[in-house]
């Protein structure tokens, strides 16, 4: 079968492209941009590229469209699939129809988390021998890839909540069938898809709704939001994680990198891994609940997890210059940067910790978490803001609590040249964007060395 698939570059639409061509299909692809590192996994995979969402992409006829939720009305592609009475369908119905369909789904979803939730999952089925397919919104350190078709029966999904395309606006989620169904955390985001938290809640119960009876669900035991969601109704056993629930962690260092895990008070086992904060020891119980629910032994789980590398773009290590430490990190909503700020503080210690961030999400470009967002920077001792001008909202006005500690900048190189004349010895660098951010990492670490040369 030929398969066209319509804003292919994104991860998951990559990984649909991924799985497709590993079921022996052929397929191409197109994006508006064609760009690495996903234009390098399908370029490696012999999957056609085609760049921009012209018509002529239609000719010869594939025999399936698969179309991504990037695409609108309007566009010539779309215009002429219609038009022409192609077959098509969403993403989210190809992988339920082609790839979970009698396979036991393990899906995580949730505001924050997912994906280095989803990638602890599939390592600790793969170190047990399952063999477990995975298609993750990140790169796993231990696997290199996002997708993998896998052999066993068992497949991991990173579940989100984004609409799943211009003719499906419920979320991707509820196509995936899981047995079973991790829910992290819930809170608002996504401002350019829902108007308030009671719409994602909304979505979140069309997701409980598909998880049969012999399943389970695992979530915090002390989240509001998503006990306002089971309460409208839940046909699932249910395990809970965190305090107060059957799933606890008890830190044995200060920064989380050691941990034993407890469940209904008993100790199971204890994790010594490379992993920070409060907020990965959290996740690190809901994917034991989960590995617990097929089978897996504590013993297994928490050898598996000391041998996690982690993912990609979560708190990664980019590079170190004259004793100055950068780090990337995929956080993009104040949850999240406080929450990566506060581990690395753990870690830290008095270091001085430098925060550079890039206001890049939709929800956050719209001013949805201005009042928050200050409060998310406050464990930082110096906060680099990059200010867009297209930006909408006034940072240093928005930010101002900050004081003395705040840099807003208009321009990139502009603020990396501050910073490289700022930086001393011993400074730990996070720089937050969900997005390349103009390539920063490496523009500072290059300039760091260059100004070490001299």
């Amino acid at each position: 079968m030929h398969i066209h698939i319509l804003g292919i570059c994104g991860t998951f639409m990559g990984g649909i492209a991924l799985l497709a061509r590993a079921l022996g299909h052929r397929v191409t692809g197109s994006d508006a941009n064609v760009y690495p590192p996903m234009s390098d996994q399908l370029a490696a995979a012999g999957i056609a590229l085609h760049e921009g969402y012209d018509a002529v992409q239609l000719d010869p006829t594939p025999d399936l469209v698969v179309v991504g939720n990037a695409m609108r009305r309007g566009q010539p592609v779309v215009e002429a699939l219609l038009d022409r009475g192609l077959s098509y369908c969403s993403g989210p119905e190809w992988l339920r129809n082609f790839v979970l369909q009698g396979r036991w789904v393990l899906a995580v979803s949730g505001t924050h988390g997912k994906t280095t939730t989803a990638s602890m999952l599939a390592w600790i089925l793969d170190q047990a021998g399952l063999a477990p397919g995975f298609l993750i919104g990140g790169v796993p350190q231990d696997f290199g890839v996002s997708t993998r078709l896998g052999e066993g029966r068992h497949f991991v999904v990173e579940a989100d909540e984004y609409d799943t395309a211009f003719f499906d606006k419920r979320s991707k989620f509820v196509h995936y069938g899981p047995k079973t169904l991790i829910i992290n955390n819930l809170e608002f985001d996504h401002a350019d898809i829902f108007k308030d938290l009671g719409q994602i809640q909304h979505q979140f119960h069309h997701l409980v709704r598909t998880v049969p009876g012999s399943g389970l669900i695992i979530h915090p035991a002390r989240d509001p939001a998503i006990t306002a969601v089971l309460t409208q109704g839940c046909w699932t056993p249910q395990t809970t994680f965190g305090p107060g629930g059957d799933w606890q962690a008890e830190p044995l260092t200060a920064d989380g990198a050691r941990f034993r895990m407890l469940h209904q008070g008993r100790a199971v086992g204890t994790v010594g891994w490379g992993l920070l904060g409060e907020h990965n020891m959290r996740n690190a119980l809901a994917v034991l609940a989960g590995a617990a629910h097929v089978g897996i032994e504590p013993e297994v789980v928490c050898q598996a997890l000391s041998r996690f590398q982690g993912v990609k773009r979560r708190l990664e290590l980019r590079g170190e210059v004259s004793g100055i430490r950068v780090f990337d990190d995929f956080a993009h909503h104040p949850t999240a940067i406080a929450v990566t700020l506060a581990a690395l503080r753990q870690r830290v210690g008095e270091r001085r910790l430098i925060a550079v961030l890039e206001p890049r999400s939709n929800t956050m470009r719209s001013g949805i978490h201005n009042a928050t967002l200050a409060d998310a920077l406050s464990t930082a001792d110096r906060v680099y803001f990059y200010a867009p001008p297209d930006l909408g909202w006034d940072a240093a006005q928005v930010l101002a609590r900050l004081g003395e500690r705040l840099r807003v900048h208009v321009s990139i190189a502009a603020l990396v040249e501050q910073l490289v004349a700022d930086s001393r010895p011993g400074d730990q660098i996070l720089i937050m964007s969900n997005g390349g951010f103009g390539g920063i990492h490496q523009r500072l670490l290059d300039a760091l060395r260059a100004l070490d040369a001299n």
